[in-house]
C-alpha cells in the first residue's frame, strides 16, 4: 500500500457536518480543492481552506500546525495557513482539523517557470527561510521524528526509493549518485536544532506570476537541521540561482549542504514516484528535473 494511502476521507456530506461546528461561519459554498498524502482541502466560500487529515500519522502534526503557526505567521515575510477556525474531533471524524485564508497562487510545480525566473523564487526563499531559522517560537516543537538530517537514516532510504523509480523504469541514478549518498552516509550525527518547514518541497510552495504567495503543509513543523529545508537549493534552482539564494540566506557548511542534497534527492523520488502513480503528470516531470537538477555533476 503506497505511503500517501488515505485512512479517512471528507466528502462533502461529512465536510458540511463537520463544519457545522462554527455557526459563526454561514456556508454559501462548499467545494474540494486539493489533496495531498496528509490532508484533503475543502473550500468555503472561496475564502477559507479547511484542511481534513487523511491518515492518522498526521494527527500530531496537525497539532502542533494550530498550536504554533498563529506564531510563526507574524514573524515571516511569505503567508502561511495560520488556523482561524479550529474543529475538534466529532463521532464521524475522530481527528482535529482547521481553516485558514485561501493563499492564492499556484504550486511550483504546475507554474513550470524558466530558470530565470527559478533564481527568483530561489531569492524570495531564501529570505523567508532565513526568517524561519531565526524565529522562536514559545511552543515546545519535537525534534524531527523522521530523522532526516540523519544521514545514517536518510540515505539507505533514499537509495530504496531510487530503486523504487529504477524498477519502474521513469529514471536511473548516474555513478555520482552513489557516490555521493556513500560519502554522505559518513557525516556524523547533527546537533543542530532549529525551528524548520520539515517538508519543504515544489508542491508547498505557491506562486502568483513570479511571486511568491504562500508556504503550506506545515504538518512536518519540528526542530532540526536547517540542511532540511534547503533541498530545493539542490532540486528547484539552476545551478546560476545558487549563489544568489546563499547571498540572500547567509552562510551554509559543506556538510549541511550534502545533507540537504541528500534530501532533494530522497523528496523528489518520493514525488516523481507519487506523481508517476497518481497519474499526476506536473508533479512527476517537476520532481524527475528535481532529480536530474540534484543529481548533476
Amino acid at each position: 500500500m503506497p505511503d500517501w494511502t488515505a485512512e479517512l476521507v471528507v466528502d462533502e456530506e461529512l465536510a458540511k457536518r463537520l463544519l457545522g461546528q462554527f455557526p459563526e461561519l454561514e456556508v454559501e459554498s462548499l467545494r474540494p480543492f486539493a489533496e495531498g498524502w496528509d490532508y484533503t482541502i475543502w473550500l468555503v466560500n472561496e475564502n477559507w481552506a479547511f484542511r481534513f487529515p487523511r491518515r492518522e500519522i498526521a494527527v500530531p502534526g496537525v497539532r502542533r500546525e494550530i498550536a504554533v503557526l498563529p506564531e510563526l505567521a507574524p514573524l515571516l515575510p511569505i503567508p502561511v495557513p495560520a488556523p482561524v477556525f479550529v474543529g475538534e474531533p466529532a463521532d464521524a471524524f475522530p481527528w482535529p482539523f482547521f481553516g485558514s485564508a485561501l493563499l492564492r497562487g499556484r504550486e511550483l510545480g504546475d507554474a513550470a517557470l524558466d530558470d530565470r525566473a527559478r533564481v527568483e523564487i530561489g531569492r524570495s526563499l531564501a529570505r523567508f527561510l532565513r526568517r524561519l531559522h531565526d524565529a522562536e517560537v514559545a511552543y515546545d516543537l519535537p525534534p524531527d521524528g523522521n530523522r532526516r538530517a540523519d544521514m545514517v537514516t536518510r540515505v539507505p532510504k533514499t537509495r530504496e526509493q531510487l530503486d523504487v523509480l529504477e524498477a519502474t523504469g521513469i529514471w536511473r541514478r548516474p555513478a555520482s549518485v552513489n557516490r555521493l549518498l556513500d560519502e554522505a552516509e559518513r557525516l556524523p550525527r547533527s546537533e543542530a536544532s532549529i525551528v524548520v518547514h520539515g517538508d519543504l518541497h515544489f508542491r508547498q510552495v505557491l506562486v502568483d506570476e513570479t511571486a511568491l504567495t504562500g508556504v503550506i503543509d506545515w504538518v512536518d513543523v519540528c526542530r532540526s537541521d536547517p540542511a532540511i529545508d534547503l533541498s530545493m537549493f539542490w532540486s528547484y534552482l539552476p545551478p546560476e540561482g545558487r549563489d544568489v539564494f546563499l547571498a540572500e540566506y547567509g552562510a551554509v557548511s559543506d556538510e549541511q549542504l550534502l545533507r540537504a542534497r541528500v534530501v532533494a534527492l530522497s523528496l523528489s523520488a518520493a514525488l516523481a514516484h507519487y506523481g508517476h502513480e497518481e497519474g499526476f503528470q506536473a508533479v512527476e516531470r517537476e520532481a524527475l528535473s528535481g532529480l536530474t537538477r540534484a543529481a548533476a555533476e
